[in-house]
């Protein structure tokens, strides 16, 4: 059976004493996708098997943990869990944080009231309810039952994020998004980190077609303008959104753009295609549909900012969007480094080349060879050879290997680029999209924080891969040896700064909304680094 990772978790306190030789046992488990092993001696204590699999799931004390055997039914945490083989895991699942630690800033009885409110006006101005509207009643009336199994004698703060005027049908119909739980156990650090209330594991595939209803459902809203126009910029939050609004913000990109009228999309078409992009991304910590939609999300404002629509063809519009949205495709969770060092398939199959960056494209076009899925059915043959080549350059681009030999090029022609040469705007379309793929230190703080603590995840899950296969450990992903603010001031410093520099040369209006952004991350990263080397000083004997 093939393991990523094969950890024992045993907490100090479990450490069998020396003398006679106790009993131990071994637990098989899955944990956020990985298999787990732990042991643990008879003399532990409850509190003990609980902090063993708060570690494994790198959760925290105040964290609420759930066991599941093969068949679905609950087990309990305790020293009298029974040992299990390799063919029979048990499923450990985060379900939501204690109470303690949500914050709240309106009640569940103050949202089925809105909710109702809601409802009559709806049914006032359109005759009936809307599938949606029931949706949102259900997910409250569960959201209720799984608090009622919390301990009531804790203080429940729950923090609500509603967006009541975020879609309108015809302008009239207003849309209430569902709730997100969010972490705020380090208000200063992760006041945003979304914390997703999890329930027993479903079907992929179930999960899946959820997604895919909720998204035609909404698509047939209006998105309201102020949603429209904030979503042109570098400060949009993605932490406020589900899989399926994401979706529609997708389509909302495509059509502001112009791009359906100009290649002539048919809707469904394009909304088979965002499904099915969103289908072939991993449920991985960082390089997931969420990192896609921001780049895009982020490829979609530099556009607005820097007046592209003016500049460039309609056609290096839809290649630089369509490539931010398939960038990443499939993505293993495992850099090119290692895909190489552990002579992965991938890396046979692309001769140790950009072995990544190949996949992501050899899927994107996939998903544009099915029918039912391919956007480009109306364009011409050179018109797709063009886009194609055009992602393929881009895609392969982001490839970090390649930064400073296309930072360089892009460099050698600033003083005097011109948008009516082909060969100038390649080069810029490959430095839009790889400003877009790292640009999340250009966000608000509270947006950007979050997002390095799911890359640091992603990092040292393959450096502990790494040790385990005996592979040199990657830099800047040994847990060991990294820390968040050491691995954020290198990287800004010498990666991100020259980079965003060049292009804000080029376009001096972006200086405001990415440059000094990155700069201020630069700031706080380097006053934390430097505490943590003060505070490490001064806790030596």
């Amino acid at each position: 059976m093939s393991q990523l990772r094969d950890l024992i978790f045993i907490p100090e306190a479990c450490h069998v004493p020396s003398g006679p030789k106790m009993a131990t046992k071994i637990i098989h488990f899955i944990v956020n996708g990985k298999v787990e092993r732990a042991e643990f001696g008879a003399d532990c204590t409850a509190e003990d098997v609980k902090d063993l699999f708060c570690a494994a799931a790198e959760a925290s004390p105040h964290h609420i943990l759930k066991l599941y055997k093969s068949n679905g039914s609950v087990v309990n945490i305790s020293p009298m869990l029974e040992s299990n083989s390799q063919d029979s895991y048990y499923q450990l699942e985060v379900v939501a944080s204690e109470l303690q630690s949500i914050a709240i800033t309106t009640d569940v009885g103050n949202m089925e009231q809105r909710l109702c409110h809601l409802e009559t006006k709806v049914q006032e101005e359109a005759g009936k309810t809307p599938e949606i509207i029931s949706d949102l009643k259900s997910q409250v009336d569960s959201f209720k039952r799984k608090l009622e199994v919390c301990n009531p004698a804790q203080s429940l703060r729950l923090h609500v994020c509603i967006r009541a005027e975020m879609f309108a049908p015809c302008q009239s119909i207003k849309h209430l998004s569902w709730m997100g739980l969010f972490r705020d156990e380090c208000p200063q650090q992760f006041s945003k980190f979304p914390l997703k209330a999890k329930v027993p594991q479903v079907n992929k595939d179930e999960e899946h077609r959820e997604v895919r209803r909720r998204f035609l459902n909404m698509s047939s809203l209006q998105v309201i303008e102020e949603v429209r126009e904030h979503l042109k910029t570098p400060t949009f939050d993605n932490w406020q959104w589900e899989e399926p609004e994401m979706l529609v913000l997708l389509q909302v990109m495509f059509t502001d753009l112009d791009l359906l009228t100009v290649f002539h999309f048919e809707v469904d078409i394009l909304q088979n295609f965002l499904f099915e992009v969103y289908c072939h991304y991993n449920n991985i910590p960082f390089h997931n549909f969420q990192h896609c939609f921001c780049v895009t999300q982020m490829m979609y404002g530099l556009i607005w900012l820097t007046d592209l629509r003016n500049k460039l063809d309609p056609m290096d519009l839809l290649i630089m969007l369509t490539s931010a949205l398939c960038h990443d495709l499939d993505h293993p969770g495992y850099s090119n480094v290692y895909q190489i060092n552990a002579q992965t398939k991938l890396a046979l199959r692309y001769n140790d080349i950009s072995p990544l960056e190949n996949h992501h494209c050899a899927v994107a076009f996939g998903i544009l060879a099915k029918e039912e899925s391919n956007i480009l059915k109306h364009v011409t043959t050179e018109q797709y050879k063009h886009i194609r080549a055009g992602m393929i350059k881009c895609i392969l681009a982001t490839d970090m290997a390649r930064h400073n030999e296309i930072l360089n090029n892009f460099k050698s022609i600033q003083s005097v680029f011109d948008f009516r040469n082909r060969d100038h705007t390649e080069v810029l379309m490959k430095i839009m999209l790889k400003v877009s793929d790292i640009s999340n230190e250009a966000r608000p703080m509270a947006v950007a924080e979050p997002w390095l603590v799911c890359l640091l995840q992603e990092f040292f899950n393959q450096g502990d891969t790494e040790k385990l296969k005996g592979l040199p450990v990657t830099p800047f992903m040994d847990r060991d040896k990294v820390s968040k603010p050491s691995s954020q001031t290198s990287f800004i410093r010498f990666l991100l700064l020259p980079l965003f520099t060049e292009l804000t040369k080029l376009f001096p209006c972006l200086e405001k909304h990415i440059l000094e952004p990155v700069r201020r991350a630069l700031e706080y990263y380097s006053d934390l680094e430097r505490a943590t080397q003060k505070e490490a000083a001064a806790s030596k004997p």
